[in-house]
């Protein structure tokens, strides 16, 4: 022990020593520069008499938000909490989209048909060119706006109809047909969630038999056949528990059915063209990073191109694409924001307007970078634990 101290070098060769010391000074500096602009702040806020307290939550929001039960005199927290939902739909949507168009397209880059290798590099050279916030504007203002403008008065016109009127489509919303529950339908979503369990043991099940014979499992036929099976025979034995509703407009009222915002839709589609169009140049790459005796052994085992790409490509080359991935939602996630230049009620458009309310800037500020912050964070953790459980175990 006493022969170790003595070789030790001094401190200040000492490189673990100087490391300790220089990431202390570091976070010291950090400290103190947070120190210097939060007086700042408070001696401004002061100048100006600004109340920095959030009791201001608590008032009238007077914001609307379309297709929502929410009244304008809601208040302010309320309003932001919709809005924040907005938020969260167009990413619950956009990103499993964004991520089956990019598949679709980067392997479409690879195709040995000269047209569909051409189209699908057309489509990422402009797409992933453009700035989003044109992308969006250009589908809002120039496609979907083109729809009909119904209504009341002159220049009112009759929506788009499809299927007997059970899709109807304007510039305002677009409205499919939706379920609605009459008597025994609570018993019989009971009964459907039950088949959904079913049917995922007899995913498991044909998986164990595939394991243990080597058997073809069929798991998508027999988990199918069996949720519908279930399905079928509670909805005849509970005599109907539900209908289809019809989607209906009388004027400017819709009732029925299931209604989408066109906003909404050209918020997401817009995000999930420019997104995919960057998604599909990773998976293209990591295509190419699989190592080409994995390829040859797929020729060799006579599979088809279907067979290649889901059994042996695409599982080896999404253990390498994902890290990137993850950034990609990461993004989309924060060009929601956007959403702002067309008027939809996601989170930045509700601040924006409450800035224009005269409500406290700076607080809204802070719940809006600690609203992304929070779904960042959260699609991070995500992500990384899909990431964990993709990565081979022994894995550099």
């Amino acid at each position: 022990m006493l022969t170790r101290r003595l070789n030790r070098p001094p401190l200040w060769r000492d490189q673990k020593a100087i490391a300790i010391a220089v990431q202390a000074f570091t976070l010291a500096l950090i400290l103190l520069v947070g120190i210097w602009l939060w007086s700042n702040f408070q001696q401004r806020t002061a100048a100006i008499g600004l109340d920095l307290n959030f009791d201001f939550l608590r008032q009238p929001a007077n914001i609307p938000i379309a297709d929502n039960p929410l009244s304008k005199d809601a208040s302010i927290s309320a309003t932001l909490l919709q809005a924040l939902k907005n938020t969260f739909l167009v990413i619950l949507a956009g990103i499993p989209l964004s991520l089956l168009l990019g598949t679709l397209v980067g392997i479409a880059r690879m195709s040995t048909n000269w047209l569909v290798r051409k189209l699908a590099t057309g489509y990422v050279e402009i797409i992933r060119n453009l700035p989003p916030l044109l992308i969006i504007v250009f589908l809002w203002g120039g496609v979907f706006l083109a729809f009909p403008a119904v209504g009341e008065g002159a220049e009112a016109e009759n929506p788009w109809s499809l299927f007997g009127g059970w899709m109807l489509f304007s510039n305002s919303r677009f409205g499919f047909p939706s379920v609605v529950g009459l008597d025994n339908f609570e018993v019989y979503r009971t009964v459907f969630v039950s088949s959904v369990v079913i049917a995922g043991a007899v995913w498991i099940w044909r998986t164990w038999v595939f394991n243990r014979t080597g058997k073809p499992h069929r798991r998508l036929f027999w988990s199918l056949a069996t949720l519908l099976s279930l399905s079928a025979v509670a909805f005849l034995v509970l005599q109907g528990p539900f209908e289809f509703s019809k989607p209906m407009l009388a004027g400017r009222v819709w009732s029925g059915g299931f209604r989408m915002q066109m906003p909404y839709v050209a918020l997401m589609l817009a995000l999930v063209l420019y997104t995919g169009s960057h998604i599909s140049e990773i998976v293209r790459g990591s295509i190419l990073a699989v190592h080409k005796g994995q390829v040859e052994a797929s020729h060799a085992l006579a599979l088809n191109g279907l067979q290649r790409y889901r059994f042996v490509i695409l599982p080896q080359a999404f253990r390498i694409a994902f890290p990137s991935l993850i950034n990609q939602f990461l993004n989309y996630t924060k060009n929601s924001s956007l959403g702002v230049a067309i008027g939809f009620a996601e989170v930045t458009s509700v601040i924006f307007n409450l800035f224009g309310q005269s409500q406290p800037a700076p607080q809204l500020l802070l719940v809006l970078m600690f609203t992304y912050l929070a779904l960042s964070l959260l699609l991070s953790a995500i992500g990384n634990l899909v990431n964990r459980l993709l990565t081979l175990e022994g894995a550099a």
